[in-house]
């Protein structure tokens, strides 16, 4: 377009160099083609450096949002990803304006293609600025949701762990307890010992019953006497009554005990209701028979078949606070 002023005083000389008889209308015209040629040419020039004004405005902005994008993915992956990936459309937009400012001649002549890759590119790089502002807001009430989330669990961590600390000295407290009121008993036929939370005091049949009986000895009615007490004054324990036997069947079985099962049970709530009358309240004592399925003991020997036939009875400390606490987690995990 630079050529158009030489074209045209080209023009102006051949028509000097006519004869007069030349029209004034040629020269008439050729004068407006020029003057519409330079009109061309200063609103290419005009429209141009508006693109450039444009495109100054829109590299000043979008390199304003990348600071501000830039404060906003510290904390998440995907994020850094979409950074990334705008970091490098940046980088491939500020190339075109490069080239498009060192080529300036052939940007004029392109301009109207180079303006709407250009204006496409910046839709896309807005459209996506607009998605990751998006999921950085996202990303921000996930972030806000999970840290109220976990500040919550934490205290309810806490008041778990408080909890179980107080079940665990309650269940010391109840295992001293026993130990010192059964401090006369305990020995061979008698042991109290601690196991999964629960006190188990264990008693030999020895110590409790003659062979085959469901009725208990003088020493160790003595014995769940003196437990009785101690359970008087926990009335936040449960109390299960196991019975236990070896693996040697009845040779005559008789009116209600058949079998080894029937005497676990019988010897069982025999000691449940000598608890209860000793001042347990019954709600809180549970009798049960497990026959010779639970031995401590391989039945191969007479000690050992002693050892296996036992009461044991299991103190176990109501969790009713700590239950409470498991079912809110439940809850709140549900939710």
């Amino acid at each position: 377009m630079k050529h158009f002023p030489a074209l045209a005083l080209c023009a102006l000389l051949a028509a000097s160099a006519l004869p007069g008889c030349v029209a004034s209308k040629k020269y008439d015209d050729l004068k407006a083609r020029q003057t519409a040629t330079e009109q061309g040419k200063a609103d290419a020039e005009r429209q141009y450096r508006q693109a450039v004004t444009e495109l100054k405005k829109a590299s000043d902005e979008l390199a304003q949002l990348r600071l501000d994008t830039r404060r906003l993915v510290d904390d998440s992956t995907e994020t850094g990803r979409n950074l990334r990936r705008m970091q490098q459309l940046n980088t491939q937009l500020t190339d075109s304006y490069d080239k498009l400012l060192k080529n300036s001649d052939r940007a004029m002549a392109d301009k109207s293609a180079d303006y709407n890759k250009v204006a496409k590119d910046l839709a896309r790089r807005e459209a996506e600025l607009g998605e990751l502002d998006t999921n950085l807001r996202k990303s921000r009430t996930d972030i806000d949701k999970l840290t109220a989330d976990l500040t919550a669990r934490e205290a309810r961590l806490a008041e778990l762990q408080k909890a179980l600390a107080e079940k665990d000295r309650a269940v010391d407290a109840l295992k001293a307890s026993v130990s010192n009121a059964l401090r006369g008993f305990q020995g061979t036929d008698l042991q109290v010992k601690m196991k999964d939370g629960k006190v188990y005091v264990s008693l030999s049949e020895q110590l409790l019953f003659k062979s085959g009986s469901t009725k208990v000895d003088p020493k160790g009615q003595e014995a769940l006497k003196q437990l009785a007490t101690v359970l008087q004054q926990q009335p936040d324990v449960n109390v299960v009554v196991e019975g236990h036997t070896d693996n040697v069947p009845f040779s005559r079985p008789a009116g209600a005990m058949q079998d080894n099962w029937d005497l676990s049970v019988l010897r069982a709530t025999e000691i449940a209701r000598l608890l209860t009358t000793g001042g347990v309240q019954p709600e809180r004592v549970t009798a049960s028979g497990r026959s010779q399925y639970v031995p401590i003991a391989t039945n191969d020997s007479p000690q050992n078949k002693a050892l296996n036939r036992r009461t044991e009875i299991i103190l176990t400390p109501k969790l009713n606070e700590l239950l409470k606490i498991l079912d809110s987690n439940s809850t709140a995990g549900g939710k």
